[in-house]
């Protein structure tokens, strides 16, 4: 049985419909730079950075040698009433580069972790400080956390979470404006009347409200969504307005991704709790953390008969590899100033899709840095839809794996998220791919359509 065969008949992978996998099988044997090759030897440009999370591209010597040295002392001890060098010394780094308003480190290995962690932490604070009526979440329309119950309890699209309906918390929902989608089309208008929106369910319901659970800048699996400028400042405002505790979640944002260490510093913003991961090691080891301010930290402290402990955590948490991974990665954040690199980039990135959004079915691009989505329409003065069925953006993808090129759409949305490291000819060729793929397939499906419905 070769490697194929058994990767169809033993696993079960995420987010994949394993019937669509079986037809179109992918195995990677190996990567280097922005580039992965699979078990026979074809390369491809990892233009989802592995799922948003590659940095500086695979095989980076710094990241692999602070690894191997780790190795030499110890590959894990848990930090269950304890703590590791490593551990430790990250902590002090990540304090220093978020916003003003968080001090501490809660570490944990996944995205939707962390997310958990925060609403755990933000319910328990106001149980711990008295305010026990406080035990509900706003979340926003269309947002995504992650997967754990928690997480999809404040998440928000309906094809991914509405079949958990029966296992999920109840909540309050606000929305994000879609300016391609909504009827004014006006981004001021837009976000006033959302954040109206916002400001009537807290007038009505803040003091039963302990949360609200927020992506920072961009609603990523929900369609690359770009908010409205001024749009998180105001929810910060009415957060702030209506004692409710802000949970901003960095997880894909964070690290260098939107041109911005994390993405909230693009209006100044700072949260009560924030979840980040998925870059923080330069996307070689699961590692993700929850920042809180110390005012909420000293919530928890006090003698442990007032059961004020707060009970969680992972066997991984703190894990020594994953932890020097991350000061490597911090360390070459500096060294190498990417963060400006990704704002310098960015401005090329953003000429190319101006050479491409003409194409008949491209319905809108929408770029915040390195984040980026290609909705795909079948008819671009309509903004109407291709049909569900259709799965142009799919089928694109499938079309961008065979002209070397992967990544992973949502909906009608291709998302291109590629390694921070990403030079402007690779940004360039990248391109160039997708517009191949997306002209190929649009033409095709929408000439499909035309003769069905003629």
């Amino acid at each position: 049985m070769n490697l194929i065969e058994k990767s169809k008949k033993y696993l079960w992978l995420p987010f994949t419909q394993m019937k669509d996998y079986d037809e179109n099988p992918l195995i990677i044997d190996s990567g280097k730079g922005i580039k992965v090759k699979d078990i026979n030897g074809k390369e491809y440009y990892d233009a989802f950075s592995s799922v948003w999370l590659n940095v500086h591209g695979h095989r980076k010597q710094e990241l692999d040698e602070a690894v191997r040295e780790q190795l030499n002392k110890i590959a894990h001890s848990t930090l269950l009433g304890m703590t590791n060098v490593p551990a430790t010394e990250l902590a002090e780094k990540l304090v220093k580069i978020a916003p003003d308003s968080l001090s501490r480190v809660f570490y944990s290995d996944s995205g939707a972790e962390a997310v958990e962690i925060a609403v755990k932490m933000a319910y328990q604070y106001w149980q711990n400080i008295g305010a026990t009526n406080k035990q509900k979440f706003i979340s926003v329309k269309n947002g995504y956390h992650g997967d754990t119950i928690g997480a999809v309890s404040v998440g928000a699209i309906d094809i991914f979470h509405k079949v958990y309906g029966p296992l999920m918390f109840e909540g309050f929902k606000t929305t994000v404006p879609n300016v391609y989608r909504h009827p004014t089309e006006d981004p001021e208008k837009s976000r006033d009347e959302a954040l109206e929106t916002l400001e009537t369910l807290l007038k009505e319901h803040h003091e039963e409200i302990a949360g609200l659970t927020i992506e920072s800048m961009i609603q990523g699996a929900g369609g690359m969504i770009v908010m409205p400028e001024g749009y998180l400042s105001g929810v910060r405002e009415l957060c702030t307005k209506y004692n409710v505790l802000m949970i901003i979640d960095e997880v894909a944002t964070g690290f260098g991704r939107t041109g911005k260490m994390f993405a909230c510093e693009h209006e100044d913003v700072e949260p009560d709790l924030m979840a980040a991961g998925k870059g923080i090691t330069g996307g070689y080891l699961p590692v993700a953390i929850t920042y809180t301010t110390e005012n909420i930290y000293e919530a928890f402290y006090d003698d442990y008969t007032k059961l004020k402990t707060f009970f969680h955590g992972h066997s991984y948490t703190g894990n020594q590899l994953g932890c020097v991974a991350a000061l490597a990665n911090l360390k070459l954040f500096e060294k190498d100033h990417i963060v400006q690199q990704v704002t310098q980039k960015s401005e090329c990135l953003h000429e190319l899709f101006g050479e491409i959004s003409s194409l008949p079915h491209i319905g809108d691009i929408r770029q915040l840095g390195f984040m980026c989505g290609i909705e795909l329409v079948y008819d671009k003065a309509t903004k109407e839809p291709f049909p569900f069925e259709s799965r142009v953006a799919y089928k694109a993808s499938l079309k961008m794996r065979e002209l070397g090129l992967l990544t992973r759409p949502t909906g009608d949305v291709v998302v291109f998220m590629p390694p921070l490291a990403s030079t402007e000819e690779d940004l360039k060729e990248m391109v160039q791919i997708m517009k191949q793929a997306i002209v190929s397939i649009t033409s095709g499906e929408a000439l499909q359509i035309a003769a069905a419905n003629s």
